[in-house]
């Protein structure tokens, strides 16, 4: 059997008590597993909005012409 290790940190936060009421309610209505899995989800949803926004850029950029034809793996260098 083979095991992936992943290595964890803690991060300590602060927010204000509203927030926090929030986060403990999606918790406890069966939403997240535990408080740590919540901000675990939301900064996932961060990275994907990230990677959507670049994506976004890129094909602006295309549409406006601004891009390099590849003629050969060379041409990435």
């Amino acid at each position: 059997m083979c095991y992936i290790q992943i290595m964890r940190t803690t991060l300590n936060i602060s927010m204000p008590v509203s927030l926090k009421k929030n986060v403990d309610l999606a918790v406890k209505e069966g939403h997240y597993a535990s408080i740590s899995e919540f901000f675990r989800d939301a900064i996932r949803a961060w990275e994907d909005e990230q990677l959507y926004q670049s994506v976004m850029r890129s094909r602006k950029d295309f549409a406006e012409g601004k891009f390099k034809r590849l003629r050969s793996l060379k041409d990435l260098m």
